[in-house]
Formats: C-alpha cells, sequence, structure tokens
C-alpha cells in the first residue's frame, strides 16, 4: 500500500503551517520526520489522519481519498498516536487498550475471540501483561506511554502514525519500541513517527524528510540526506555526522550525530 500526498498546504487560522507538501510513502517502511520546533510535523501528521481541518489537497492511501472515508472506515485504515494524550481517571491499562477494537465493532457486533487476541498481542508487544489491571495513574510516564503504543497497536491499521512515541521512555524501553516498529514495518505496515533524537531517527528510518517552516527541504534515506550542512540548516548546530554499518536486512548505513562541542564544559 502507498501514501500520496499532494499539494498539501495546511493553516492554523490565517497562519499557513504546511506549503505544498508533495509525498509517496510505500508498504512496509518506517518514515522519520525531523526537524526543529514548529516545522510542521506533527501537522502533517493530522492531515493525515483528517484531525486538521484547515487543509488544501489530496491525502490518498492506496485507492482512498481519505478525506471521503467515514470515521469509522478512517480508523480500520490508520492509527494516530499524537504527542499528548490523557485517559479517564480510574482507568486500567487493558480498558484503555480496548479502545483500540472499537472500529472493529458495529451496532450489533459482539466482542470476539479475535479482539481480546489483538489485545493480549498489544500487551505481549509492549511488556504490560502483568500490569494488565493496573490502573494508568499508578504507573510511570513511561509505563502510560508503553500503554498508549499497545491501543494503537491493537486497532491493527496498515497505516501507524507516531507522535514522538519514545520521548516518555527511559533508553531500554526506547530500544524495545523502536524494535516493535521494524517488526511491524517488516510485516508490511507503513510507519510514520516524529521524533527528534537524530541519531536514533538515522537508525531506525528507512525514509527520512527533513522539514522547516512548513516545507519539505530534504527527503531520502539518512544516509543520503543527514549532513552537517542540513542539521545547521534546521536547528543551527555544527556537528559531525559519522557513518556506521548497521547488520541490517539491506545493510543500509546508519548514521550517528555528535555535537562538535559535545563534552566541552564550556558548552
Amino acid at each position: 500500500m502507498t501514501l500520496k500526498i499532494s499539494q498539501l498546504n495546511a493553516a492554523y487560522k490565517k497562519h499557513a503551517v504546511l506549503k505544498d507538501i508533495n509525498l509517496e510513502l510505500n508498504q512496509g517502511q518506517v518514515t522519520v520526520l525531523i526537524g526543529p520546533n514548529g516545522s510542521g510535523k506533527s501537522t502533517l501528521l493530522k492531515c493525515i489522519a483528517q484531525i486538521h481541518a484547515q487543509y488544501d489537497g489530496q491525502v490518498m492511501w492506496e485507492n482512498h481519498i481519505l478525506n471521503h472515508l467515514s470515521k469509522r472506515d478512517l480508523a480500520r485504515q490508520l492509527a494516530l498516536l499524537p504527542q499528548h494524550v490523557t485517559a479517564p481517571s480510574g482507568m486500567t491499562v487493558e480498558q484503555l487498550i480496548r479502545f483500540g477494537r472499537f472500529p472493529h465493532q458495529g451496532w450489533f457486533k459482539q466482542w470476539k475471540t479475535e479482539d481480546q487476541l489483538a489485545i493480549d498481542e498489544a500487551l505481549t508487544s509492549t511488556h504490560l501483561t502483568e500490569m494488565r489491571h493496573l490502573s494508568l495513574s499508578s504507573l510511570s510516564g513511561g509505563q502510560r506511554q508503553r500503554g498508549w503504543i499497545a491501543m494503537v497497536l491493537a486497532q491493527q491499521t496498515p497505516l501507524i502514525l507516531l507522535d514522538e512515541p519514545i520521548s516518555m521512555l527511559d533508553i531500554g524501553h526506547q530500544a524495545d519500541i523502536l524494535n516493535l516498529v521494524r517488526e511491524l514495518a517488516n510485516r508490511g505496515k507503513n510507519i510514520i513517527m516524529v521524533l527528534h533524537d537524530l541519531a536514533t531517527a538515522a537508525r531506525c528510518a528507512d525514509y527520512m524528510i527533513a522539514m522547516k517552516d512548513g516545507e519539505i527541504v530534504a527527503q531520502g534515506m539518512p544516509a543520503q540526506i543527514l549532513t552537517s550542512d542540513l542539521v545547521m540548516q534546521l536547528y543551527h548546530v555544527q556537528v559531525e555526522i559519522h557513518q556506521v554499518r548497521h547488520s541490517t536486512q539491506t545493510g543500509t548505513q546508519r548514521l550517528i550525530v555528535i555535537p562538535e562541542n559535545f563534552g566541552d564544559p564550556a558548552h
């Protein structure tokens, strides 16, 4: 399946935040959006998910024009985990994850074994099985974040949008989630996520999109586009880029980004 975005422009009130975005993203890959705060990354995800109303242009997933779909049909095609989410007081982990199955329910459709299996698989994938009956309010921030990710997984959509999904996780659980993202892509899912850490983004991305001031300034494989000049253009920070080869299926080179003044007490 392919996501195709054509001549997408978006605004908040009269302030333009996305300008003439054109993209074509293929099935079974991890696409990472990078760029400074306010560059339009989150708005792009919201436009794809059809929760940002003020946009012009077309967003197509396979043969579907997404803004022509009903909310239920859209939720069977894509799942979005935004940056800031809240749940009702007293909700348990499993109750949260059950929300991911709502698009698969109907007026007369009862809860089925396949629904429970999807929840159990999501719990296992996010290492939350033993916490399934705990209140979300009793968990750490990182554990709650894994609960939200599990809800998205239970939705079982071919397209998954993640806005800073590892920002509240420790390094071990960051690795777990990114390994899970890779596994989902290998199964044919199309993953689009926003990450701020460039080294992490470069290691996990098959395709990278760099944004600034609502525009795409570079796109391609990380090893091809992530340069010290691009980082300077995006963040006004001088860095060194070191290429290392990881043993991935494609043998793609990944990148490590090191600020030139890293470790300098004067900075």
